[in-house]
């Protein structure tokens, strides 16, 4: 009677690696998101080191964008990190979608984050050539590489 309610070692184990992945967030929504004012949703995956960027600065990013469709990440259309080419701009300065200078200000070198850019802060409702269409949302992957 006592084997009846012997549980093996093993599959104890294997029932709470289930358990824990069936509890692990799923995508990144479920992480914690900031919210800005602006309407910019970001996720900070690695802080970085060092001074924190700021308008003025010129930095130099990698990343991958796609289009982020009811709350799903859609199809890829950029990517420095595929090029093998970092991209570089000076914050602040309007060179980039608006998203992008808020979203990557603060960050410091070796930082990541995931940036979810409202249509408002970045194509809007002209979108951009054939890929963006107008009014549309975007997810990004942004690693600081450095800051100049």
């Amino acid at each position: 009677m006592a084997s009846l309610f012997r549980v093996h070692p093993l599959l104890i184990a294997v029932l709470l690696v289930a358990a824990m992945v069936f509890l692990m967030p799923h995508d990144s929504e479920a992480q914690d998101t900031i919210t800005t004012s602006s309407g910019l949703r970001y996720i900070e995956h690695e802080a970085g080191a060092g001074e924190k960027a700021k308008a003025g600065d010129n930095v130099v990013v990698h990343y991958t964008g796609w289009l982020y469709v009811d709350g799903e990440k859609g199809n890829r259309f950029d990517s420095s990190v595929d090029r093998g080419q970092p991209f570089n701009f000076p914050l602040g300065a309007g060179r980039v979608i608006s998203g992008w200078d808020e979203g990557v200000a603060g960050m410091r070198p070796g930082g990541k984050r995931t940036l979810i850019i409202p249509p408002a802060l970045g194509y809007g409702a002209r979108g951009a050539g054939g890929v963006i269409q107008p009014n549309a949302t975007l997810m990004f992957d942004v690693e600081l590489l450095e800051i100049r």
